[in-house]
C-alpha cells in the first residue's frame, strides 16, 4: 500500500491531475486528501474536485442513499474547512445540511440540492435568523428540493402559500426551483387558482420544475407570475378548467424549453392544450407526455406535425409519448402499426419512433413515442408491444383481453428491468397445463422470472391464474414487494386459506396490504378491525355491539359511530394529525361507506 502511494506521488503532476479528473470527486476527496499535505492536497483543490459535492447516493432504481457517517464526519472535520471557498454546488440530505454548512462560509456556493424537504426544514432554516440566511438569501440561485412524502388537501393549499410561495420571497436571487419527488412518493402539487398574483411571484426565475393541481393552476402560473421564465417543466394532475376565466398567454413565447404531463386528457387536448403550442414560436426543447381519451382518431406523425411542430421553428429537440384511446366500428378496417408509424416519413425527427397499437372490443389504443423512452411511466399497454429495453419506466399498467402467459411476464421483466410499480388488468385465464407442455417454449415456461426491484403490485382486477402467477416463487420471485393490491376471496384460496408454503416467501416484506372482496366478506372483516379501534375511542362500546341486526347494518352503524366520535373528540387542529395516525383504518371504513351508500335499502 504504502508503495502504491509512493509511485502515485511520483508521477507528474499532469499525468496525476488526468488520472484523478476520471474518478468520482467523492472518492478522490475522501481517500487522497491530507496523503500528502502540500502538493497533493494542493492539486485536490482544483476547482474540477471541489465545484460540486455530492453527498447523496442515487441508484439504478432512484433509490436515495446518504453518504455512510464515517465518510461524513471525515468531510467535515479534515475536508470542507479547507475547500469550502471553492464549493459552487451542493446535494445533500436535509439532515445533514447544518453539519455540512458550519463547516465553513462557502462564500462560492450557488446551487443546493436537498433530499428528504420538509416544511419543517423551512420553518427552522429558511428564516431571517437562520445562521445560513446570508447564504440561501443572498448567494442561492438554484434550489431544487425533493420530496419524500405524501399529501392531502389540507397541505397543498399550506404548501403553495406558506413553503413555496415563501421561498420565492426569501430566496432573493433564485433563478432556478424544482420541487421534484423520490419515487414512488407524490410530491406536493400546487394551487394557484383565486390566489392573488403576490403568492406565486418572482421577477429573477428563468427555470421552474413544478407539479399544479389542475389546468386552471398552470394558466394562472404563467399569466404573469413569472414574466422571466424560459424553461417550464410542469405536470397537471387533473384538467379542471374554469373557462369563464380569461388567462393572458403572452408569457409562453419567452419558453426555450418546455415539459408538459398530463394524463386523461379527453376534448380537453383539443381544446387546451393544442392551442398554448401556438404561443411557442422560441421554443427549442419540447417534451410532451400525454394520455388521451374519447378522440375519434389516433394522433399520428400528421398530427404531430400539423398541429405541433408546425408553430416552432426554433425547435431541435423533441420527445414525446402519446397514448390516444378511440372508440371504433369492428366493421371497419383499422390502422396498423405501420400505417401511424407512415406518417413519420416527411418530419424530421433525430430520434427513432416507435409504435403500439391494440384494438379490444370496441376500443382502440395507440403509443406513439420517441426512443430512448424518457418517461417513468407507461400505461395500457398488452401483449404486443416492441422488443425493446424501458431503461426509464418504474410504473406499468398492462390490459388485455388476450391472456398473459408465463412467457409474456418473461418479456416483461426484460424489457422493464428497473420495474417499481406493476398493475395487471385481465379477466382471461392462462393457458392450460396441457397447452404449456405441448408448446414449443416448454423451456421458457418453466423459468423461474425475478422482479428485482418491483415493490409494489396490482391484481385485485385480473382473473386468478395472475395472483397464482405472482405469488407463486416457483414462477415469479419478488424479493422486495412491499405494497400488494389483491382480490381476497381469489388470495384466500391460491394461498390455501394462508398455509401454502411457496406463497409466502414473496409475499414476507409485504407492508401495506390492501384487499379487495365482494361487500359481505369485506364488511365482516373490517368489522373485525373495526372493533378493537372503538374500544379504544368509545367509552359505551358494548351499544354498538349489542344490535341484532345483520352485519351490513352493524357495520354502518360502526362507521356513523366513529365519524360521530372522530368529529366531536379531536380538536379541529388536530384532526390532520389524527388522520394520519389511523389512515389504514380510516381508508377501510371510508371504502366500506361508500360500498353501503351503492345500496340505498341499505342505508
Amino acid at each position: 500500500m504504502n508503495q502504491s502511494k509512493i509511485n502515485l506521488l511520483n508521477l507528474p503532476n499532469e499525468i496525476l491531475f488526468i488520472i484523478l479528473k476520471k474518478l468520482n470527486n467523492m472518492d478522490v476527496l475522501y481517500s487522497l486528501f491530507d496523503v500528502d499535505k502540500q502538493r497533493l492536497d494542493i492539486l485536490l483543490q482544483e476547482s474540477i474536485f471541489t465545484n460540486t459535492l455530492n453527498f447523496v447516493l442515487t441508484t439504478l432504481t432512484d433509490d436515495i442513499l446518504s453518504l455512510a457517517d464515517p465518510i461524513i464526519d471525515q468531510f467535515c472535520i479534515n475536508i470542507l474547512p479547507k475547500i469550502h471557498y471553492n464549493v459552487k454546488s451542493l446535494t445533500v440530505d436535509s439532515i445533514y445540511m447544518e453539519r455540512i454548512l458550519l463547516t465553513g462560509n462557502y462564500p462560492n456556493l450557488t446551487e443546493l440540492k436537498l433530499f428528504n424537504f420538509n416544511d419543517k426544514f423551512v420553518s427552522h432554516y429558511f428564516t431571517v435568523e437562520s445562521s445560513f440566511r446570508h447564504i440561501f438569501q443572498r448567494q442561492i440561485t438554484d434550489l431544487i428540493l425533493v420530496f419524500k412524502d405524501d399529501f392531502n388537501e389540507i397541505t397543498i393549499k399550506y404548501y403553495t402559500i406558506d413553503i413555496y410561495g415563501y421561498i420565492l420571497k426569501f430566496f432573493e436571487n433564485l433563478k432556478h426551483l424544482s420541487i421534484i419527488r423520490s419515487f414512488p412518493y407524490y410530491y406536493l402539487p400546487l394551487i394557484f387558482r383565486n390566489r392573488p398574483l403576490t403568492t406565486f411571484f418572482s421577477s429573477t426565475l428563468s427555470k421552474l420544475s413544478i407539479h399544479v393541481m389542475y389546468y386552471d393552476d398552470f394558466l394562472a402560473l404563467v399569466d404573469g407570475h413569472l414574466k422571466q421564465l424560459t424553461t417550464l417543466i410542469v405536470v397537471i394532475t387533473d384538467m379542471k378548467y374554469d373557462s369563464s376565466h380569461i388567462y393572458n398567454m403572452d408569457n409562453l413565447r419567452n419558453l426555450k424549453c418546455f415539459s408538459l404531463q398530463c394524463y386523461g386528457l379527453s376534448n380537453e387536448y383539443d381544446i387546451q392544450i393544442l392551442p398554448l403550442f401556438h404561443y411557442m414560436s422560441n421554443l427549442e426543447e419540447l417534451t410532451l407526455y400525454l394520455t388521451i381519451d374519447s378522440r375519434t382518431t389516433f394522433i399520428d406523425g400528421n398530427h404531430i406535425y400539423n398541429k405541433i411542430l408546425i408553430h416552432m421553428p426554433q425547435l431541435h429537440t423533441f420527445n414525446f409519448c402519446f397514448c390516444t384511446d378511440i372508440r371504433i366500428d369492428p366493421l371497419v378496417n383499422h390502422l396498423s402499426k405501420d400505417d401511424i408509424q407512415q406518417t413519420f416519413i416527411n418530419i424530421k425527427c433525430q430520434q427513432q419512433i416507435e409504435c403500439i397499437v391494440n384494438y379490444l372490443d370496441l376500443t382502440g389504443t395507440c403509443h406513439i413515442f420517441s426512443l430512448p423512452f424518457m418517461f417513468d411511466d407507461l400505461g395500457s399497454i398488452g401483449n404486443t408491444f416492441p422488443s425493446i429495453i424501458f431503461n426509464h419506466v418504474r410504473k406499468l399498467w398492462i390490459y388485455d383481453k388476450i391472456p398473459f402467459n408465463h412467457e409474456f411476464f418473461i418479456r416483461i421483466a426484460w424489457s422493464f428491468p428497473l420495474l417499481k410499480e406493476l398493475c395487471v388488468i385481465n379477466d382471461k385465464p392462462q393457458s392450460s397445463i396441457l397447452d404449456t407442455l405441448n408448446s414449443n417454449d416448454n423451456q421458457l415456461s418453466s423459468t423461474i422470472i425475478e422482479y428485482p426491484y418491483l415493490i409494489s403490485l396490482h391484481i385485485s382486477d385480473c382473473h386468478i391464474d395472475y395472483i397464482e402467477e405472482f405469488l407463486n416463487d416457483t414462477k415469479i420471485r419478488l424479493p422486495h414487494l412491499m405494497k400488494l393490491t389483491v382480490n381476497y376471496d381469489k388470495l384466500i384460496i391460491v394461498t390455501e386459506n394462508f398455509t401454502r408454503d411457496i406463497t409466502r416467501l414473496n409475499c414476507t416484506k409485504v407492508k401495506k396490504e390492501r384487499i379487495t372482496m365482494d361487500r359481505f366478506l369485506y364488511i365482516k372483516l373490517t368489522e373485525q378491525q373495526l372493533k378493537p379501534y372503538i374500544d379504544t375511542l368509545y367509552d359505551d362500546v358494548d351499544v354498538i355491539w349489542q344490535d341484532d341486526s345483520d352485519s351490513k347494518h352493524r357495520s354502518q352503524y360502526v362507521l356513523n359511530k366513529i365519524n360521530e366520535i372522530f368529529n366531536e373528540r379531536v380538536e379541529p387542529e388536530e384532526q390532520a394529525a389524527k388522520m394520519t395516525d389511523i389512515w389504514p383504518i380510516e381508508n377501510v371504513w371510508g371504502y366500506i361507506k361508500e360500498k353501503l351508500e351503492e345500496d340505498d335499502s341499505i342505508m
